[in-house]
């Protein structure tokens, strides 16, 4: 393999890089001075992945909730399962499935080479029988009733519902008790074979460990059967929600809100640039530096959970609002009547430069974290960026661009979802 340094002088970080034959990017940042190594081996295969291309060039469709499904089995085999193996490096073993991605990790400062032998065998070689499919269909569907229960799952899940028509991240990410209901063995090895090829997969090992030895672990252990990366199913939404509003009553005591502003994306991903001018705009506008806050605490409408976030992803772009209030829908006008005063206004210069900074700085401090890196340069690459580009495209960042997002939050393409105390 032929590795290429990625360096930042500023930080005095580098990232050393290669693609294996079989296809699977790696990525590995040496951290001087660290004894724990962090590593993360991920497919872009998560639970909006509801359709994959078939030999025909056709989509063909997929229950949903099959690549949490998928993860939860992997880790499995007719011996010792991957767990198992890890206790006897010492090391900390997870995984999880996101949206857009399945990720297997661990975290270790003992036999580092050991467990990154394990963990790159273990997600090559699924161990799936009818007996443990039927198995954990009934884990996971306690698992997803669990999941009812819980206010933050729910409100979010609700406003999803209430946003999105067609677009399978309105759906749980574990599924339902009825998609679930439809996996065997059979269809998981299938979409194994579909999604876990290593064109489609990345490798990321940040902290203690020199760079030269991970590839040599990689060549020793890796599978060379190179494969096409995965073509994903671009649904193009009406801007306009399936609801305005929508409530549910739960264990809570005081009033939850999410208020959502679904983009009229006309491409399937927003670019990195759009992005951060999205997490600038937001805190300059609703952070806890801005006016807009101290006011909504001084006449004790909100709470310190108060937040407002970009959630996107392929096909799907919004910006949520969320925290406790006694008055959603009053907050929520509140909130619209503001974004329409700084469309007229713009955007203040001082409160920009100062989000702007923020920003910056915290991904700066994200470089004392093996886990956060890890899963950044994952992240990036993913998207089609390199390491280090997200300081670089936050620094280019200006005020314009900032203001150019703002015009796609539009008060009629809003949702409200409300939790509310049980009477």
């Amino acid at each position: 393999m032929r590795t290429k340094e990625i360096k930042n002088e500023k930080l005095g970080e580098k990232v050393v890089s290669a693609v294996h034959p079989s296809g699977l990017r790696i990525f590995v940042m040496p951290k001087e001075g660290y004894d724990s190594v962090y590593a993360l081996f991920s497919t872009k295969y998560g639970s909006i992945d509801t359709a994959f291309k078939n030999e025909n060039g056709e989509f063909e469709t997929i229950p949903e909730g099959t690549a949490h499904f998928l993860e939860h089995k992997l880790f499995e085999s007719e011996d010792l399962n991957a767990f198992e193996r890890f206790a006897e490096t010492g090391a900390s073993a997870n995984a999880y499935t996101s949206f857009e991605e399945t990720a297997y990790l661990f975290k270790s400062s003992g036999d580092v080479e050991k467990s990154l032998e394990i963990l790159i065998d273990f997600v090559q070689n699924p161990y799936f029988t009818a007996e443990t499919v039927e198995k954990e269909q009934g884990i996971i569907g306690q698992e997803i009733r669990m999941y009812q229960d819980l206010p933050d799952w729910k409100i979010m899940f609700n406003l999803l519902k209430a946003l999105y028509t067609d677009h399978p991240v309105r759906i749980d990410i574990a599924g339902t008790q009825e998609s679930i209901a439809k996996i065997d063995a059979d269809l998981l090895y299938k979409l194994y074979n579909r999604f876990y090829n290593t064109s489609n997969m990345i490798l990321t090992v940040v902290g203690g460990i020199d760079p030269e030895k991970v590839f040599e672990i990689v060549n020793k252990t890796l599978k060379n059967k190179k494969s096409e990366p995965i073509s994903r199913q671009f649904i193009k939404e009406n801007p306009v929600p399936e609801k305005a509003y929508v409530e549910e009553a739960l264990s809570v005591s005081k009033k939850q809100f999410m208020l959502g502003f679904k983009e009229d994306i006309q491409e399937p991903e927003l670019s990195l640039k759009e992005e951060l001018a999205s997490d600038i705009l937001l805190d300059a506008l609703f952070g806890v530096s801005s006016d807009f806050f101290r006011k909504l605490m001084d006449e004790k409408l909100i709470e310190m959970d108060f937040d407002a976030s970009l959630f996107n992803g392929f096909g799907y772009s919004c910006v949520m609002f969320s925290g406790s209030t006694d008055e959603p829908e009053k907050v929520s006008q509140m909130v619209k009547d503001e974004i329409e005063r700084v469309k007229k206004e713009g955007v203040d210069p001082e409160a920009f430069n100062r989000s702007k900074r923020k920003l910056y700085g915290s991904f700066v401090g994200d470089y004392n974290s093996i886990s956060s890196m890890a899963r950044r340069i994952s992240h990036l690459s993913f998207g089609g960026n390199k390491p280090f580009d997200e300081l670089k495209i936050c620094s280019e960042i200006t005020l314009k661009d900032v203001q150019k997002r703002l015009e796609v939050i539009k008060n009629e393409y809003s949702a409200l979802s409300v939790i509310k105390p049980v009477e």
